[in-house]
């Protein structure tokens, strides 16, 4: 099969033809008929994550697609059905799986980092009837593949952790992907959301989405003219020092940050990302969100199935396999607003 391979962090990858995946005991073979990029795929070709990334590799961890082999071990799934995945695949044995928390699995695998991932014709996953979830025939294979990281993480990071309910002042601070599906997932809900980012395009697309569109401040001095008396809940996207310290600073006492964009432990040091001082005075409650478990997607798949929440929305751009490689390279740039999405079958 053909895929996208990375021979070297940080290096450009190629385009290569690599033996098609077999399915374990207790796994699926998936043909991905679509798949996004995502800026933890370019974290883990940096080489932000040594211990989980080894080489060669396949990036690529959010899609959806088409069961082409199984495994003697499963049960609930079979060739032809239409599924998504989680990118953390929970073992399903242990006491946070049997719990509905396989976002935090102990074991947990992840397409793109654990193993070879979905910048591919095909992609193998282990334990498929803890992690498959079905696909209808109201949710595209497009719309499908953008739940499978950001989408599905903000929903969770907005319904179970920031806990935001209607009426409530929101930030969301980056209107990346994952930013703009958190102020979708946040306006649905009848909160007001303000969205701050440094990108006009991206800032274009929150306003469309219903937030009100701040240009990027500078540092706390401008925090105070843009969030008032302070917000009840805020959101890092982008997952820098700087992102989270805004975010935190916006809070009004006994407020609720949720920190969703990565903080890669290489970039951090020993750097304090959080003014602990505030977060003592004014009671704050900083939390951390990691993706959605599989056992939570029927509720949000229900919801993009009936048009309530539409991902499509977000989807700017689509590219083929051969396209990959150098989008990739520009993520050390800038990124493409909204949310890119890759087509294997598709040419250039």
């Amino acid at each position: 099969m053909r895929a996208v391979h990375v021979e070297a962090f940080g290096q450009v990858p190629i385009l290569a033809n690599v033996a098609d995946p077999r399915p374990t005991g207790d796994g699926v073979v998936i043909a991905v008929e679509a798949t996004g990029l995502c800026r933890s795929d370019w974290h883990g070709w940096q080489g932000h994550d040594p211990d989980i990334v080894t080489l060669p590799h396949i990036p690529g961890h959010e899609f959806a697609g088409r069961i082409v082999a199984v495994g003697p071990q499963v049960h609930g799934f079979g060739v032809g059905e239409r599924v998504t995945v989680p990118f953390v695949c929970g073992c399903g044995a242990c006491p946070q799986c049997r719990a509905g928390d396989a976002q935090v699995c102990p074991a947990q695998w992840q397409p793109g980092f654990s193993g070879p991932g979905s910048f591919a014709e095909q992609v193998a996953i282990p334990w498929a009837d803890a992690n498959l979830v079905r696909v209808p025939d109201a949710v595209s294979i497009q719309a499908a593949a953008s739940l499978g990281c950001r989408f599905a993480t903000a929903y969770r990071a907005v319904t179970k952790v920031g806990r935001v309910q209607p009426g409530e002042r929101i930030l969301v601070v980056g209107c990346g992907g994952i930013g703009l599906s958190i102020l979708m997932i946040a306006v649905a809900l009848g909160a007001e959301v303000m969205a701050v980012d440094v990108s006009a395009p991206a800032l274009e697309l929150a306003e469309s989405l219903g937030a009100v569109a701040v240009p990027g401040v500078d540092g706390e001095a401008n925090l105070a003219d843009l969030v008032g008396d302070g917000v009840d809940v805020s959101f890092d996207a982008v997952g820098s020092i700087a992102a989270c310290r805004m975010a935190v600073q916006s809070l009004r006492p006994r407020g609720r940050h949720v920190q969703v964009g990565l903080l890669p432990a290489a970039e951090i040091g020993d750097r304090a990302t959080v003014p602990m001082h505030r977060v003592i005075g004014q009671e704050l409650a900083i939390l951390g969100s990691h993706g959605m478990a599989a056992a939570d997607y029927p509720e949000l798949v229900d919801l993009v199935g009936r048009g309530i929440l539409d991902p499509m929305r977000l989807v700017t751009r689509v590219l083929s396999l051969d396209e990959v490689p150098s989008a990739l390279a520009d993520m050390n740039r800038a990124a493409h607003p909204g949310i890119t999405l890759i087509d294997p079958s598709g040419i250039p």
